[in-house]
């Protein structure tokens, strides 16, 4: 695979995030170890252990989608690892410029934030750092 050729999803659509911990996510009756982005396209793996791995180049799938299909997120949620922590400011610039909203969150308040937001049928992704 290229480059240039995104990730395919492991699970096409939208889903909501049934459990996390122990570095795994668990969500469309399957489970991840490692970070994870949802979008309304799907869920993939995302190369960032820690919140600064969280450049533009680890949310380039999530910009790529909203460059392909403006207005279908409007509203991004980042949990940052077992606890708040800062975005790393490329990635809070590249999310303003690619006119999303965001909010940054320890990763158990985000994946729950993320559900509501995604059950209401709002225009939700998530970038979600695993928690050991």
């Amino acid at each position: 695979m290229s480059e240039a050729t995104p990730r395919p999803a492991f699970a096409p659509g939208s889903h909501s995030i049934a459990a996390y911990g122990k570095g795994v996510f668990a969500f469309a009756g399957m489970s991840h170890e490692g970070s994870i982005l949802a979008t309304p396209k799907g869920v993939q793996p995302i190369d960032a252990t820690r919140i600064d791995d969280l450049d533009p180049a680890a949310l380039a799938p999530l910009l790529a989608e909203i460059a392909e299909s403006p207005g279908s997120i409007e509203f991004v949620i980042v949990g940052t690892g077992e606890r708040l922590a800062p975005m790393p400011k490329a990635s809070r610039a590249a999310l303003g410029q690619a006119g999303l909203r965001f909010e940054a969150m320890a990763t158990g308040a985000a994946l729950r934030v993320y559900n509501v937001m995604q059950l209401e049928g709002r225009r939700v992704a998530a970038a979600l750092i695993a928690v050991p």
